[in-house]
């Protein structure tokens, strides 16, 4: 039995009778767990490469559609999530919690949507649209999935132009069209924020980066020197590693850093063994201290199939046109998901600091404090204070890639 589903079993039964803060820790346990999974699951495919993937953009879809699933198709959905968007408990602390990306502050913009884009004509359910158009920041949207020269589906431009400025038509998403397609979800998790304590632009400068296969760049690196979360851990099988707070402006989020200790301890020995108790006694054991930080800039944008990994993940049925339950949705039997694809992109920089400050290369010769230098593979993840859930989760093993 996987540690998840095991995690699934032990909590399932303590959800339905705990108070709502019990509910919240619960449910940030099985997110924390749905993240690291996730990350697991693309750290496999892309091996000693960048990237980043939205644990909330890939949840969001799947909870829409527990609200048409039922049979095996919506068994299938709970196992992959660990929870059920049915238990009104869940589903108003799921609420409460998206409800937050909306109330960003000043210098902080934090956006999740989803769109399920429905084959035009499709009758469809009322109460399921009500429930998608509450539910977070997700809408249904009419297109032709069946047309091959249709099929590339302009995807939350509003969004991608107000928070990048690039390409004002908005990404594309290549769908693969298909003469009995019904169904095509497209979740978007997109962060821009300010440190609260900003890294100089004057400080930074050219700094050696051993890349996973001992290649040694010169890369951008920022550095600030500042009262910092910070602790030193060892994972289940004794690698010392060390693990940074750097907050945004307003506490909306924090960004976390995770980085071996020793310079030829290998990212991907430490991987395997993250989990959600662990993620959280570390977080919650980080103590104060002033230290140089030094990061490099780094800027990732990758596009993922969900429809594979969910597949290993043993959510089949819902991808089948044979065996997708989802009357919920209209009805209808043969309704079914053709494709599920999701895209994140997260960018780290000084954000334009024109702030004076002594040079890192000075600072390195005088400084006494501890250092902490992101000069090799790390972990990041995104996440959000009030819940704890992991917005964002990634890697970096080459910053100019």
């Amino acid at each position: 039995m996987s540690p998840l589903l095991q995690v699934i079993l032990l909590l399932l039964p303590c959800l339905a009778g705990a108070r709502s803060s019990h509910l919240l820790e619960g449910l940030r346990v099985l997110k924390t767990e749905f993240a690291l999974r996730l990350y697991r699951s693309v750290a496999a495919e892309r091996n000693g490469t960048n990237f980043v993937i939205s644990p909330a953009g890939v949840a969001l879809p799947l909870e829409i559609l527990q609200f048409g699933a039922q049979g095996n198709t919506g068994r299938q959905l709970t196992g992959a999530l660990g929870y059920t968007v049915y238990d009104p408990r869940v589903r108003d602390c799921l609420y409460a919690a998206y409800a937050t990306l909306r109330n960003s502050s000043r210098g902080t913009k934090m956006e999740l949507i989803c769109t399920l884009f429905v084959q035009e004509g499709t009758p469809l359910s009322p109460c399921f649209v009500e429930q998608v158009s509450w539910w977070a920041n997700s809408s249904l949207q009419p297109a032709d999935l069946r047309e091959p020269n249709s099929t590339t589906i302009q995807a939350n431009e509003g969004l991608f132009r107000q928070m990048t400025g690039e390409n004002p038509r908005g990404p594309s998403w290549e769908l693969v069209s298909s003469m009995s397609a019904q169904l095509a979800l497209v979740s978007t998790m997109t962060f821009q924020s300010t440190w609260q304590r900003r890294f100089s632009s004057m400080d930074s400068q050219p700094l050696p980066f051993t890349c996973a296969h001992g290649l040694v760049l010169q890369v951008p690196m920022m550095h600030q020197m500042a009262e910092v979360n910070y602790g030193v851990f060892q994972d289940a099988v004794g690698h010392e590693v060390g693990m940074l707070e750097l907050p945004y402006l307003g506490s909306m989020a924090s960004l976390f850093l995770v980085l071996p200790r020793h310079k030829d301890a290998v990212l991907g020995h430490i991987e395997p063994h993250l989990t959600a108790r662990v993620i959280h006694l570390w977080t919650s054991r980080l103590k104060r201290s002033r230290m140089d930080v030094f990061l490099p800039r780094f800027r990732i944008q990758n596009q993922f199939n969900l429809k594979s990994i969910l597949t290993f993940w043993g959510v089949n049925d819902v991808f089948d046109p044979f065996k997708a339950n989802l009357k919920g949705i209209s009805g209808q039997d043969g309704f079914y998901v053709s494709e599920a694809i999701h895209k994140a992109k997260m960018e780290v920089s000084e954000e334009g600091t024109k702030a004076a400050a002594a040079t890192a290369l000075l600072l390195l010769k005088r400084s006494r404090i501890p250092v902490f230098k992101a000069d090799r593979p790390f972990i990041f993840f995104l996440r959000e204070p009030n819940t704890g859930f992991i917005f964002s989760i990634g890697r970096v093993s080459n910053p100019l890639d």
